[in-house]
């Protein structure tokens, strides 16, 4: 299991990308991202788990989230992109 950190802005979208991209090589057929650490973010966190969705549709595994907090459940619904997060 992939885990967010605790804080995820823009400022570290990037090195995170990287660290679940890197973990991702070594996570079975099913990729889950665990979300429940989350507390400070802001939209790059979703862009941060399209961008590993896309990884994992790459590497040919699925791909789920648990723990997502609402606040950023609602603003993926509000961009009209929750249905591409599906929950673990």
């Amino acid at each position: 299991m992939l885990s967010l950190p605790a804080t995820l802005t823009h400022e570290q979208a990037k090195a995170c990308v990287k660290q679940l991209t890197d973990g991702l090589r070594s996570e079975a057929a099913q990729v889950v991202v665990d979300a429940a650490k989350l507390r400070h973010f802001d939209s790059s966190a979703l862009a941060v788990l399209l961008e590993l969705r896309r990884e994992c549709a790459r590497a040919g595994k699925r791909f789920a989230v648990q723990g997502l907090p609402s606040r950023l459940l609602d603003l993926a619904k509000l961009y009209g992109i929750s249905g591409l997060l599906p929950s673990a």
